[in-house]
């Protein structure tokens, strides 16, 4: 005898793969015949009123957008054979049979869809639109509609109730079985004959007596098969009213390391029950969630856990909304997770597949303490930060942590002291700038584990690098449950009663969905969530993402308007920043804000520090052309303290060598669009600029002369990872000049800005710093041509050049220094030992000797330690004028310049592994 079981519940119909999905679908279609098998020829039956309305009303011409799951599926979004193209009418129409319903007929599902021979098709997938594609007919919480094929033979299921429905005490409650051909009935309640009958049907009802869970069971028997069919439901009992613990917070509380408490947040609902591993998804009164006496916060203790061991869960809301836990510290994704590596996420959870749908919530009882080995980590003071930007999808191939631990000596040789990482919590998809976020407090698995994530934070800190997080508490995105937990699916879009976020946004230039700063209920959210940041991987300061949209001011339709002095909206960043500084009082609170600037002083001086977008004047210098600099430092915007992290390039502006490359200046041979130039007007740029006092930030690859456009492969699209630009020279010197000026900011103290003079407004720029026992003079010719510049030294005396080791005697403080188009020096009144290896050496006088120099013919070049084994000549433009190898490396070796025309060169001697740089005149 066969016996084949097929389930059909209320969240899921499971064919031994894949879920149908949330709710249900009988609501939204239903299918002839019940049980298709793939020869039949069926007809399904949509109700636009149904499922999320999203066509409800609709009188235009309706599409189905549809496809088929197949043995060869991997998740339920792995459509194959989809018909049509979004958008357009290039799809299977359906036809109204009037009061909103449509139908679609399928005369053959392998013919339909086009499958190929020896694939076998286990479901359709199907959702349905207008040719816009802008209105969909779908389910209630917005997902696909799945449709089992069946294999043939006896099957039975449950036509009604949905399993796990919820019902109230005194409503009918009709069972009603069905089977694909006659046979014996027998249904049982909790475990006692209800009734018996034969044929395809049967049907039975009762009123709901008392409280509690149900279990109604089907039997079926056709002579030669039986099938089974079980349901569950449940009758509510009454909410208790009980104190939220003083000692718990809303979310995930362990209690021990076999017990937890589940609070949660949500006004206005009737009831909630929790679901998870622990109850196998089932709705159980057992947990049936208590609520205090503000009618809004939920709480539930659940005991007997066993530690060691992780449990998925859900919280399903008055019956019909299903979301994971909105504090949730790892959830499960059943749509992306299946294409996050083993190598960077081990060991994953197990997607409860066929129990449930959407994204879950994860938790590890009795979890062992991460060892923290760096304990005394102190965060560099503001003003001395120099903050490198990365986004791990885009740093590393591996996009994980765990391979960038392996670039830290090459990020603390750069002279970095803090990492900003762009958004890492939980976001919509894997391949995405984290802009989108779901879940603002769960670490996404895409980049790494909880550990791995802990231990590169660990690292960094014990080279004395602070880590800082991009957050994003402007918006969430639709995914996230403070959207779904009050969710108008036909609209899509939050409900007015939503505690968190904004049925619409305030402000022209939101995305997703607008979180409602004036709301205690999101208040208290953030706070909590940086909280647990702060502490659970010991962050050293965020930067909020859109900070200009933490209002409730209606500026939609007047961009001016939305940048205006808002009080409301400073006070909601004060009380941000006094949240942060309670918990950690070094902590960072950097705003990308970029507001009337009255907002922006007050806030400094409340303490808070600002992204100050340097882009285009950064980039405007180096391509040649006129910018001034001198925004770049706070007290040139009538600020009271340095709180501005000035930057040349972010994640969001275009690339500094792109622009060279594209649209560089010239004059004569002379041309920023060589990418050797392009590359020396990189250095110039950063030389002059991070000179001047206050904290920088470094865009990832910058230090490399990265030159690949932001919009290449769309402007939030995957770019190319060019580590080998490290292996290269012209790059390297680029990186070592961006080194050299940010171990000079950090080890000088005349880089702090106590005394200090800028002139930055032309093409020939210059920063003077000066303390108690030391000066700098800093200069850049940013034009395509020579041009003199006074160097207004500070006082008379011996100067030294940091890069050549070149010295002068200054008789005269107005003294007049030729630069060559492009060239920058570093003049200090002390001299320097540098580490600089690949552009200049030490001391020209001790160890290296060029003579004559000038010359018209022979120069001698003579090394004090090491040998010569080649000397190349570049002219000013980068182009290699003259190259001779030796064959028998000495320690003085003799070139002839005579051939080439009069003018200033760059010779390079190498010594071993060294290059050394220095002038060469003709």
């Amino acid at each position: 005898m066969n016996t084949i079981r097929i389930r059909c519940n209320r969240f899921c119909v499971f064919t031994g793969l894949f879920m149908i999905s949330l709710v249900g679908f009988g609501q939204v279609v239903s299918i002839t015949p019940n049980f298709p098998i793939i020869s039949d020829a069926i007809t399904i039956t949509f109700d636009a009123n149904e499922g999320n309305g999203g066509l409800s009303g609709f009188t235009g011409k309706v599409y189905a957008h549809t496809g088929v799951i197949t043995n060869l599926s991997t998740s339920p979004s792995d459509w194959k054979y989809t018909q049509g193209t979004w958008g357009t009418s290039n799809a299977p129409e359906l036809t109204s049979i009037g009061n909103d319903k449509y139908t679609l007929s399928i005369p053959n599902i392998t013919s339909f869809y086009g499958v190929a021979g020896g694939e076998t098709v286990e479901q359709i997938a199907i959702l349905f639109r207008n040719e816009a594609g802008d209105k969909s007919g779908r389910n209630t919480d917005g997902s696909d509609i799945f449709i089992t094929i069946y294999t043939g033979g006896l099957f039975a299921n449950f036509a009604k109730p949905e399993n796990n429905t919820i019902y109230s005490i005194g409503e009918t409650i009709e069972l009603e079985s069905e089977t694909s051909v006659s046979a014996s009935h027998t249904i049982k309640l909790n475990g006692i004959v209800a009734k018996t009958g034969t044929g395809t049907s049967l049907t039975h009802s009762f009123t709901a007596s008392a409280t509690g869970n149900y279990i109604a069971t089907l039997s079926a028997l056709d002579g030669s098969a039986t099938a089974f069919d079980t349901i569950r439901f449940v009758v509510n009992p009454s909410v208790e009213t009980q104190a939220f613990p003083s000692s718990s917070k809303l979310g995930i509380n362990y209690i021990s390391d076999t017990s937890i408490l589940l609070g949660l947040y949500a006004p206005f609902k009737e009831y909630v029950y929790v679901i998870g591993d622990f109850n196998d998804w089932q709705v159980d009164t057992a947990y049936f969630m208590k609520r205090d006496a503000d009618n809004a916060s939920w709480h539930l203790s659940i005991p007997n856990l066993v530690s060691g061991k992780r449990y998925a869960f859900q919280y399903l809301v008055d019956g019909e909304i299903i979301i994971a836990d909105p504090y949730s510290e790892l959830v499960l994704d059943p749509n992306n997770d299946n294409s996050i590596s083993l190598s960077t996420y081990p060991n994953p959870h197990p997607y409860p597949t066929g129990k449930t749908n959407g994204v879950a919530s994860l938790i590890e009882m009795g979890k062992t303490p991460f060892n923290w080995e760096m304990t005394s980590f102190v965060a560099p003071e503001e003003n001395e930060l120099i903050v490198y930007e990365m986004l791990v999808r885009d740093f590393v191939a591996t996009h994980n942590y765990a391979t960038i631990i392996d670039t830290l000596d090459y990020l603390e040789n750069l002279g970095v002291n803090a990492i900003e990482l762009m958004p890492v919590n939980e976001f919509e998809g894997n391949e995405s700038w984290g802009y989108n976020p779901s879940f603002h407090m769960a670490l996404d698995k895409y980049y790494g584990t909880p550990e791995a994530f802990k231990t590169f934070v660990d690292e960094c800190h014990k080279r004395g690098i602070a880590i800082i997080l991009d957050v994003v508490y402007n918006h969430a995105f639709s995914q996230s449950p403070l959207c779904q937990l009050y969710w108008d699916a036909s609209a899509f879009k939050p409900t007015i009663q939503n505690p968190f976020v904004n049925p619409d946004a305030k402000h022209d230039f939101n995305v997703g969905y607008d979180l409602n700063h004036e709301s205690p209920a999101l208040r208290n959210f953030v706070k909590q969530v940086m909280q647990y940041w702060l502490t659970e991987y010991k962050i050293d300061g965020f930067r909020f993402d859109l900070s200009k949209g933490f209002t409730q001011k209606n500026t939609l339709g007047d961009i001016g308007a939305w940048g205006q002095y808002d009080g409301a909206r400073v006070n909601n960043i004060k009380r941000i920043y006094s949240e942060v500084k309670a918990v950690n009082p070094n902590a960072y609170v950097i705003l990308e804000h970029f507001s009337e600037n009255k907002e922006e002083k007050e806030l400094a001086n409340y303490g808070c520090m600002f992204w100050g977008n340097l882009n285009h004047e950064a980039t405007e210098a180096a391509m040649g052309y006129n910018s001034d600099f001198s925004s770049a430092h706070h007290s040139n915007r009538g600020w009271d303290n340095p709180k501005l992290l000035a930057y040349p390039e972010s994640h969001d502006e275009e690339r500094i060598l792109f622009k060279n490359l594209e649209y560089g200046n010239s004059s004569g041979e002379y041309t920023v669009k060589d990418i050797n130039t392009a590359l020396d007007r990189s250095e110039l740029t950063w030389v002059v600029f991070s000179s001047i006092p206050g904290p920088k930030l470094i865009w990832q690859f910058q230090e490399l002369g990265y030159d690949f456009s932001i919009d290449y492969n769309g402007r939030v699209g995957n770019k190319p990872i060019k580590w080998e630009y490290n292996e290269a020279s012209n790059r390297k010197d680029v990186y070592e000049v961006y080194s050299e000026m940010n171990k000079l900011k950090l080890t000088y103290d005349a880089f702090d800005g106590a005394d200090f003079g800028l002139d930055l407004a032309g093409k020939g720029k210059r920063v003077h710093l000066t303390n108690a026992t030391q000066s700098f003079v800093v200069m850049g010719n940013f034009d395509v041509v020579q041009i003199d510049m006074v160097g207004d030294f500070q006082h008379t005396g011996m100067w030294y050049e940091y890069f050549t080791g070149d010295s002068l005697d200054i008789t005269d403080t107005k003294t007049s220094l030729n630069f060559e188009a492009g060239e920058y020096q570093v003049w200090t009144d002390q001299r320097i030992k540098t580490s600089f290896s690949i552009g200049s050496v030490l001391d020209v006088q001790n160890n290296l000797q060029v003579y004559p120099n000038p010359s018209t013919g022979k120069v001698n070049v003579e090394l004090e330690n090491g040998t010569i084994h080649n000397i190349e000549v570049s002219d000013m433009s980068g182009k290699l004028v003259y190259s001779e190898t030796f064959l028998s490396k000495k320690a003085q070796q003799t070139i002839d310049i005579q051939k080439l025309p009069f003018g200033v060169y760059t010779l390079i001697v190498y010594s071993g592994e060294s290059r050394i740089v220095t002038k060469l005149v003709r």
